[in-house]
């Protein structure tokens, strides 16, 4: 097992931002009365019968000034360089949210989010995992803080005070209950129709009561409350924090010494058995490292005389299955390559000085052939692409490609740098993360539309591009000329196979969502679903009219 901090070292003490006592259920701040009620009428306001958009960004900013207010003048958080990169990947995603409006920007503001409320709530933490589960535990357990903080009224008889405990006491036994049905619904078909109704007629009469008010748009402000609560409110987790504490970023030599007369002596025989050991390790890595760099390279070999020079497959050849299979038993061989060599360079071993240099020669060629395998992986990726145009794998293989080849750097720096597998869990989480705000950065569904509609392609799968966004219509309509060049077009059946469809069936299918999506453009919107790519889009389907 990898060791941890220098002996004698101590994990800082974690400091809540948002508390200000250390009692155990503290009361709410002044600031936080007022944040909180604030927060609660602003989440209705934005996300009630909304999409995402401008609101997402409002949202965030909110969310960021909220932070900076409620932290104290001088705090751990206000040094921590992860705070303030969760700062600018929460306000840089809501920005991408106005802007595009994606399923990929809005998991980007969620996880941005976690990450933020993570760091405050403890500060010294660095593994983005770590970082969104502490805020993942803290938002729980947050809006029941915020329940059992509230008072009785002090100008209220025996009637008034025992009505607010018996209120209190029901909150929760309700929200578990909403929980339940939530996830029942989703379950059982049946159950979500049969509680569809019931819930309606209850919604009915609620609304013969509170004309303004309905059931879901209650459930929907007891939604905002327990999230708003979750981020004004930190309830102090440490438990990941104490987790990480045990870990450092090298890797430490181990050194197995006895106790004799009250003095430290190393025991020789257990020395030379644990000696022995390690030259059998030794042994077994660079039979490892050997035998498989012999095999990698004759892989690589027919790649690179395959793949990487003048490959054109021949007719009939199918790409499709080329591609998905030997891209996914490739990734699986680099990810296990990954693992051996963490596996094998998790303890002494890379103190061996009589083989280390082998070994680490061994190895670097291993992670240099194993970055050649990914090349290769890329290249199959490409070849799809290039005569069967762009989807969301192919792009996600693109990105999780980036993933690898820094992967594959941190294990080089594990290598000759005797970092922990920690460091690398570290380096590759931030990452990912990275690569989540990239792919919020981007119009994926516009670029992919123009790609694919050339009249190079012998197939184009008309009906997946009308499940795209209706932002991606101004660009069918500008080039549907080429449906009537393409010798073969496709779409989805409702039981999920392909069906040919003719040019005249493709353009009548894309009238029908044009015509929609004018429609909708021209209805009258609010502005908090507002994003620049619908306004762009709405704007040319009008003038295209």
């Amino acid at each position: 097992m990898e060791t941890s901090l220098q002996p004698g070292a101590q994990w800082p003490a974690a400091s809540p931002a948002n508390f200000a006592t250390t009692t155990p259920h503290p009361p709410l701040t002044r600031v936080q009365k007022i944040l909180l009620p604030l927060g609660m009428v602003l989440f209705d306001w934005l996300f009630w019968q909304e999409t995402g958009g401008v609101n997402m960004l409002v949202f965030m900013l909110f969310i960021v000034v909220a932070q900076l207010v409620l932290l104290p003048r001088v705090a751990a958080v206000r040094r921590s360089g992860y705070f303030w990169l969760a700062v600018v990947g929460t306000v840089f995603s809501g920005a991408m949210m106005a802007v595009y409006g994606s399923g990929a920007a809005a998991l980007a503001c969620w996880a941005s989010v976690l990450l933020l409320l993570g760091y405050v709530n403890q500060p010294h933490l660095k593994l983005v995992l770590y970082a969104a589960l502490t805020a993942t535990n803290s938002v729980a357990q947050a809006w029941l803080r915020v329940l059992r903080g509230l008072r009785t009224p002090r100008h209220g008889g025996a009637g008034v005070r025992r009505g607010w405990f018996y209120g209190r006491l029901l909150v929760v036994p309700l929200v578990i209950l909403g929980a339940f049905h939530l996830l029942f619904a989703v379950a059982n078909s049946e159950y979500d129709r049969i509680s569809g109704r019931a819930l309606a007629v209850l919604g009915n009469w609620l609304a013969r009561l509170i004309p303004d008010i309905s059931l879901a748009h209650l459930l929907f402000v007891a939604v905002g409350f327990v999230l708003v609560a979750g981020v004004l409110v930190a309830v102090p987790v440490y438990v990941f924090a104490d987790h990480e504490s045990r870990f450092g970023e090298f890797i430490r030599r181990q050194r197995d010494r006895v106790a004799s007369f009250g003095v430290r002596r190393p025991d020789f025989r257990l020395q030379t058995r644990r000696a022995l050991d390690l030259r059998k390790e030794f042994y077994a890595a660079a039979a490892v490292f050997g035998l498989v760099n012999l095999l990698l390279l004759v892989v690589n070999a027919i790649d690179i005389r395959w793949l990487w020079f003048g490959f054109e497959p021949a007719p009939g050849f199918n790409l499709m299955q080329f591609v998905h299979e030997g891209t996914y038993v490739l990734i699986f061989s680099i990810l296990l390559a990954m693992g051996i060599v963490l596996w094998f360079f998790r303890r002494n071993l890379n103190f061996y000085q009589p083989g280390l240099p082998w070994l680490r020669g061994g190895a670097t060629v291993w992670v240099v052939q194993n970055a050649v395998l990914a090349v290769s992986v890329g290249l199959r990726n490409y070849y799809y692409i290039l005569h069967c145009g762009v989807a969301y794998k192919r792009i996600g293989v693109c990105f999780f490609l980036l993933l690898v080849f820094f992967g594959l750097g941190t294990v080089l720096l594990k290598i000759w740098q005797r970092r922990s597998a920690y460091s690398l869990v570290r380096l590759n989480a931030l990452a990912v993360y990275a690569v989540l705000l990239m792919l919020a950065a981007g119009n994926w569904e516009v670029w992919m539309a123009k790609y694919n509609l050339q009249p190079r392609f012998r197939s184009i799968d008309i009906g997946f591009l009308l499940t795209m966004p209706d932002r991606v219509l101004p660009t069918l309509q500008a080039r549907r000329a080429v449906l009537n060049q393409v010798p073969q077009l496709t779409a989805d059946t409702e039981y999920g196979t392909y069906q040919v469809v003719g040019a005249a069936e493709a353009q009548h299918r894309l009238d029908v969502a044009l015509a929609n999506a004018r429609a909708a453009y021209a209805a009258p919107s609010d502005w908090q679903s507002f994003t620049w790519v619908d306004y762009q889009a709405g704007h040319q389907l009008r003038s295209h009219e």
